[in-house]
């Protein structure tokens, strides 16, 4: 599976947010690039909890910005943030039941969180900017 390419569609219009998703972004790739190539399990359990801290951290900040600002869509972006850690959370569960099935996880992982990407940057995030500007990093 192809690693995920940032696209214009994804951009918020924010340069600070759209940094950091594509940081996000990266996180993801550097975990497929660990399912495929076989690295240790260790290595890839450490980039997992990268990548899970990481996007928790930048839902936390969006969700703190969300509720000092009133935003009126809060508890749909937070349903959408809570659906994507549920997915990583089981994709770390069956890493963990099961180290060696690498390709098939990368290929769920990559098509689970591209898809997520694509539809909340383009809905939940760029309506969230549009309407309160950029959230503190």
């Amino acid at each position: 599976m192809a690693p995920i390419e940032w696209k214009d569609n994804y951009s918020v219009g924010s340069p600070a947010v759209d940094h950091e998703h594509q940081e996000l972004i990266g996180l993801v790739n550097r975990i497929e690039g660990a399912f495929t190539s076989g690295e240790p399990v260790d290595e890839t359990r450490a980039i997992f909890g990268d990548l899970f801290r990481a996007i928790s951290s930048h839902f936390a900040l969006e969700e703190r910005f969300m509720r000092e600002h009133g935003y009126d869509q809060a508890a749909a972006h937070k349903a959408d943030h809570e659906r994507l850690l549920d997915e990583l959370r089981d994709l770390m569960d069956d890493y963990e039941d099961d180290a060696a099935m690498g390709p098939a996880s990368a290929e769920r992982l990559v098509a689970s969180v591209g898809d997520w990407f694509t539809g909340h940057f383009k809905t939940h995030d760029a309506r969230l900017h549009s309407r309160l500007g950029d959230h503190p990093h």
